[in-house]
């Protein structure tokens, strides 16, 4: 059970009743829950987000490295088991 529907003065989701909320009351439901998880965030510092960046970056830049890689290998032996498509003579 989520926090809020746990720390939410009816007890349960449902609010203890056996049948289905309304349409509405869904909806208001799934806001309120939203706006309790967004005051959860923590918004990083400066530094903090410049280094997430540098991260994320580096790490696709060897992703990138790695696929290329990959990439000329087998093409390179797709082309040996293959042939490189031109005739022989």
């Amino acid at each position: 059970m989520t926090e809020t529907a746990a720390s939410s003065s009816k007890g349960s989701p449902s609010g203890g009743k056996s049948g289905k909320r309304g349409f509405f009351a869904g909806i208001a439901l799934f806001v309120r829950q939203v706006i309790a998880e967004l005051k959860k965030v923590v918004t990083p510092t400066r530094k903090e987000l410049l280094n997430y960046t540098l991260v994320v970056i580096g790490f696709v830049i060897v992703m990138m490295l790695i696929v290329t890689a990959l990439d000329l290998v087998f093409g390179q032996a797709a082309f040996f088991i293959f042939g490189d498509g031109v005739p022989e003579q």
